[in-house]
């Protein structure tokens, strides 16, 4: 039988933390953002303000309890590169300058940082 944990495909990931990336699928569509956290083994990321949900806690000795906004994780599927030229979402490619192996827009041909 088969190892339900183990991926048969795993995706690239393209995105590291501090990218500007906007979001082309999903309820938070069209929103813009910088990459705070990347959980690979999930394919996920978290955004800066982006994807709010509301996550319902407990009162404890410490916490009050309520009803709090928290940013959730999205699909590295579902993020693009913002265009450091044109501020579009655009492809990722990668080249070498210098010896170095460096990230670079597909739209504009500009190395992303």
């Amino acid at each position: 039988m088969s190892n339900n944990s183990a991926k048969r495909f795993a995706p690239k990931v393209n995105i590291k933390v501090g990218d500007k990336v906007v979001v082309i699928a999903g309820s938070s569509k069209g929103s813009e953002g910088t990459v705070k956290k990347i959980l690979i083994e999930k394919n996920r990321a978290i955004l800066d303000n982006v994807n709010f949900v509301k996550k319902h806690t407990k009162p404890t000795n410490d916490n009050p309890g309520g009803i709090n906004e928290i940013e959730a994780p999205i699909h590295i599927s579902n993020l693009m590169h913002v265009d450091p030229k044109t501020g579009k979402p655009t492809r990722v490619g990668k080249k070498l300058v210098d010896g170095k192996k460096v990230r670079y827009s597909k739209k504009s041909d500009q190395i992303i940082k």
